[in-house]
C-alpha cells in the first residue's frame, strides 16, 4: 500500500498484510493496489487499513484486498503476496463471498483451514477477522455465515490466532442479518470502515504477538 493511499508517515517499522475480498478492498468507494496498481484509487479512508494506520503510522499496511474473491482465489494467491510483502503478519477476512454464492459450509472451512495452515507454516502471527452480513441474505445462507463465523473464533482460540469478531461490530444492532453502516447494503461505508478499522487495531493492540513484532 502506497504511504498516498494510507497517509503520508515515516519509515514504517513494522509490515502488516491484509487479505480478503471487497471489504478488505475498501468497496465501493475505494479500490485496492491489488486491484489498481500501484497506488489503489477512490477514497482512502473507505478501506479499515487506513484507519489502522492513523492510529499507528509506524506500520506499513498492505491492503491486498480484491472484490468478488472467494477463499479458493485467496488461497491461489496466497504464496505470491506473501513471498512479495514478506510480511511480520497477516491480518485475513474471507468466506462472505462463499457464502453470497452458496458454497457448501464444507468447503469453505477446508479453504479457511488451508489458508491459517499456510500462513502458520510460515511461522508468520495471523489474525483472523470474522465475515460480515449483507443486503437479503437468505435465513439458510445467514446460518451458514454464522456456523463460520463460530468456526473462525473456535480454530483461532484453539490455535493461539489472534482475533477480532467483526461481524459483530458491524451487524445492524437490531437486525442481525444486515450490515450496519452502509449505503449500498453490502459493504461498510467510509464511516463504517473507521469503526471496523478501530476494532481490528483495538484487537491488535491487545494480541501479545504484536508486542514482539513491533518491538524495533
Amino acid at each position: 500500500m502506497s504511504l498516498s493511499a494510507l497517509g503520508h508517515a515515516a519509515e514504517p517499522a513494522v509490515t502488516i498484510l491484509a487479505l480478503g475480498d471487497s471489504i478488505t478492498a475498501g468497496a465501493p468507494a475505494f479500490r485496492s493496489p491489488a486491484e489498481v496498481p500501484p497506488a489503489g484509487a477512490g477514497n482512502p479512508e473507505s478501506q479499515y487499513a487506513y484507519w489502522i494506520r492513523q492510529k499507528h503510522p509506524q506500520w506499513r499496511i498492505l491492503n491486498r484486498g480484491i472484490s468478488g474473491q472467494t477463499t479458493a482465489d485467496i488461497l491461489v494467491r496466497l504464496e505470491a503476496e506473501l513471498n512479495q510483502a514478506q510480511p511480520a503478519m497477516v491480518i485475513l477476512m474471507a468466506g462472505v463471498n462463499d457464502v453470497y454464492r452458496g458454497y457448501p459450509q464444507e468447503t469453505i472451512l477446508k479453504n479457511l483451514q488451508a489458508l491459517y495452515e499456510n500462513i502458520r507454516r510460515r511461522g508468520l502471527p495471523l489474525m483472523a477477522l470474522t465475515i460480515l452480513p449483507y443486503r437479503e441474505i437468505t435465513p439458510e445462507k445467514f446460518e451458514r455465515l454464522q456456523a463460520v463465523n463460530a468456526w473462525i473464533a473456535q480454530y483461532a482460540q484453539q490455535n493461539g490466532l489472534g482475533f477480532c469478531d467483526t461481524f459483530s461490530v458491524m451487524r445492524a444492532p437490531d437486525n442481525p442479518p444486515r450490515l450496519a453502516r452502509t449505503k449500498d447494503g453490502l459493504h461498510p461505508d467510509p464511516q463504517g470502515y473507521r469503526i471496523l478499522g478501530e476494532a481490528v487495531n483495538s484487537a491488535l493492540e491487545n494480541w501479545e504477538p504484536l508486542d514482539k513484532i513491533t518491538a524495533v
